[in-house]
């Protein structure tokens, strides 16, 4: 038996997961879970880096013995170091309002479709494009010699060793995906030096042993697809090639699986992004509001039973009201019910289950609109939607989809971004063979998935889908 510590970090929290392979077996043990809050100094937002470096060391210190170690996160977010390598400051937040306005400043600049036919990427304001242009002439940034995305930070906190792991690079908008590089002109032309940016490593690559310092021993770090969707793509127990994936949790990924990129501009003005997988794959997305929503609302009225909650919103008749979440006014934190209030225009909810009915609908709208999308845009049929992550367990949720696409979901593993992490790791380690499809195979025959027919002749659906675009 082979063992391998999965340190995976989420929008909202984060893990360290212990994974056991041997022969045609996968299990998960989560040994730490830790808060990732985020922390306002004046007007910024920042990422308490330090806090979740603590939280991994304490979790690597539990898991004991490992034959490796995998760090997958959130993407575009990143620390920078100065010309001694020590870390200059906090990072900002995804969520920081820094970005505001930027995004048009680069269009005038660049092109929105030239922009995409270099870099294949979605249009979301925090993409690190627009972070680093906001962060232009500022002191730390003047000041910084590399630039690490969050797994590459912790990996080289733990290895001393720089590098920027490929599948989450995609996610920057400063990637030439077709080439396979950095696309340095593109950042020269907004003012970004070229220079920071470490080489370019495959999931896959051994980092390098531990440091002895850190007192853990001295296994292995091993890149595997660091930012979490891809982890959780590998993650995903397709048994072929037609299906779609929704990596659901804090945001929704929506997508499948390509052997190559969809650039053109049906895809583009449909704001689907192409990330860099596992194996040479495209990722073909498209990030929906997920249950960002539904977590605030929550931390807003004291963390009620959410199991009784869902119940209660069942019970509730479908499309009293809906919202189209993708609207950037849910992006921050703060007052979320009051903001699906004023969106909805149907006056106050009478009570929390109305609010969350309302969510589950309109995620369960966005999911449909975008598997449909992700279809046409792509040419890829699909015969079936894989729910992985949290939103595999919300039952509420899974039944919604399956009704709204008309296809059925297999909902699970709920662990699906670690497993994803760990079975890379293995592979990398020589414990298992074969690529994703014999990886799946595994996952199919070791975790419980469960299956949601669609019900209903979609009508219902439709009806809605055209009141949010009226």
């Amino acid at each position: 038996m082979s063992v391998f510590a999965a340190v995976d970090l989420g929008a909202s929290s984060g893990r360290v997961m212990v994974g056991r392979v041997e022969a045609g077996a996968v299990s998960l043990t989560a040994v730490n879970r830790f808060a990732n809050e985020p922390v306002r100094i004046g007007a910024t937002l920042h990422t308490d880096v330090l806090a979740l470096y603590r939280g991994v060391l304490e979790g690597l210190r539990l898991a004991g013995p490992v034959d490796g170690i995998g760090i997958d996160s959130w993407a575009v977010d990143y620390g920078l170091l100065d010309a001694t390598g020590a870390l200059l400051g906090n990072p900002v937040h995804y969520r920081d309002a820094r970005t505001d306005g930027v995004p048009e400043r680069v269009a005038a600049l660049i092109g929105e479709d030239k922009l995409y036919a270099l870099t294949g990427l979605q249009k979301q304001p925090f993409n690190t494009i627009y972070q680093l242009v906001a962060a232009a002439d500022t002191p730390q940034l003047e000041a910084a010699r590399r630039l690490l995305l969050i797994p590459d930070l912790l990996a080289y906190w733990l290895t001393g060793e720089v590098g920027a792991e490929f599948t989450n690079a995609s996610t920057t908008q400063l990637l030439d995906l077709r080439a396979g590089g950095w696309a340095g002109e593109l950042m020269t032309s907004l003012g970004i030096r070229p220079s920071l940016f470490p080489p370019l490593r495959a999931p896959g690559t051994v980092i390098g042993p531990v440091r002895e310092a850190i007192g853990i021993g001295t296994p292995d770090v091993i890149a595997v697809g660091s930012h979490d969707t891809a982890s959780a793509v590998v993650g995903v127990p397709a048994a072929g090639p037609d299906f779609a994936y929704i990596s659901c949790g804090t945001w929704s990924l929506v997508g499948v699986e390509l052997p190559a990129p969809v650039l053109t501009e049906a895809s583009r003005l449909a704001n689907f992004t192409n990330e860099g997988g596992v194996d040479g794959t495209v990722r073909y997305l498209r990030n929906v509001m997920g249950l960002w929503p539904l977590q605030e609302c929550l931390r807003e009225w004291g963390s009620p039973d959410l199991p009784a909650l869902l119940r209660e919103a069942a019970a509730v008749p479908a499309f009293h009201a809906v919202v189209d979440l993708d609207d950037p006014v849910f992006l921050p934190p703060g007052d979320m019910a009051g903001r699906l209030t004023a969106a909805s225009g149907r006056g106050a909810f009478a009570s929390p289950a109305e609010v969350v009915r309302c969510i589950m609908d309109s995620l369960a709208l966005a999911h449909r609109r975008a598997v449909r999308q992700a279809q046409q845009l792509s040419g890829r049929h699909v015969d079936a939607v894989h729910i992985v992550g949290g939103g595999a367990r919300n039952e509420l949720l899974c039944q919604l989809t399956a009704d709204a696409c008309g296809l059925p979901v297999l909902a699970g593993p709920v662990e699906a971004t670690a497993l994803g992490n760990v079975l890379v790791q293995a592979r990398a380690a020589g414990a298992i063979d074969g690529g994703l499809p014999a990886l799946r195979a595994l996952l199919r025959e070791n975790q419980q998935i469960v299956r949601y027919d669609p019900r209903g002749d979609g009508a219902a659906w439709r009806s809605a889908e055209r009141r949010l675009e009226a």
